[in-house]
């Protein structure tokens, strides 16, 4: 008997719920930082002051692939991600009961959510949170 899939429920979530607090990259020591309020924040060197209006540093989680790059704002988000495509079976509410139809996970790109390149993206998932605790 084989054992019973994997399913994941879309939660409903759109990428402006994670972007309240952004990991980043500390454009002083270049090291990982939390970017919120037009702040950017960090651990190693101390840099803590405001960015340009309307700019961002660059995103600490980002990860390629052979068919594109993948990116995440945070932990929360990058867990998202790694728990819909590790998903055997993937619902989400049918469109007349729910608002939002453009969710976070329903705007992944194609080849993130096909199943022969699962093993490729969850692996470039997890080297992108062994970064965050390296770093």
């Amino acid at each position: 008997m084989s054992p019973a899939p994997v399913r994941f429920h879309d939660p409903g979530t759109t990428e402006h719920a994670f972007r309240e607090s952004v990991l980043v990259r500390c454009p002083r020591c270049d090291r990982v930082a939390r970017f919120a309020r037009a702040r950017v924040v960090c651990r190693s060197c101390g840099a803590c002051g405001p960015v340009a209006q309307g700019t961002w540093p660059a995103l600490w989680l980002r990860g390629a692939t052979r068919h594109g790059e993948l990116w995440a704002y945070s932990l929360e988000h990058l867990d998202l991600i790694r728990r819909f495509v590790a998903a055997d079976l993937r619902e989400r509410d049918p469109w007349y009961e729910h608002g939002r139809k453009m969710t976070c996970v329903g705007r992944l790109p194609a080849w993130v959510k096909s199943a022969k390149n699962r093993a490729e993206v969850l692996r470039v998932i997890d080297r992108m949170r062994g970064s965050v605790i390296e770093g």
